[in-house]
């Protein structure tokens, strides 16, 4: 069992930076793929990049360049950096855990955060 928490949202211009957490409870984090997806009003939820056991890195294409994720397996963190913020990066943040290997879909994902609030303005 994982329980997933995420913080660090919040309300931030356009071209500026946030750093999303994902503090993660449970045994065995370093050998789960993590992953962040995002919801916007309306829209489906879409994921975002995903970070395997191995730390290798994936990310979705209107992302690739500006976002960043890492893990800490010491703190049983994963983190995700974004720059270069655009208005429609607004949604809300989902970080998300499954054993095995990365995967772009939503519900291959078992364990999920409550999400957290993220507000480009223009």
């Amino acid at each position: 069992q994982v329980h997933l928490v995420e913080s660090g949202g919040g309300l931030v211009q356009a071209g500026g930076s946030l750093r999303l957490s994902c503090a993660a409870s449970g045994r065995a984090f370093s050998y789960y793929a993590m992953a962040w997806f995002r919801q916007a009003p309306g829209k489906e939820r879409e994921f975002v990049t995903a970070i395997s056991d191995s730390t290798y890195t994936y990310y979705a294409d209107s992302v690739k360049g500006r976002f960043t994720i890492s893990r800490d397996n010491t703190k049983n963190t994963v983190y995700l950096q974004m720059n270069s913020l655009k208005p429609e990066d607004t949604a809300v943040y989902y970080c998300a855990a499954r054993s095995g290997s990365v995967s772009y879909e939503s519900n291959s994902y078992v364990y999920w955060g409550q999400g957290t609030q993220v507000t480009v303005s223009s």
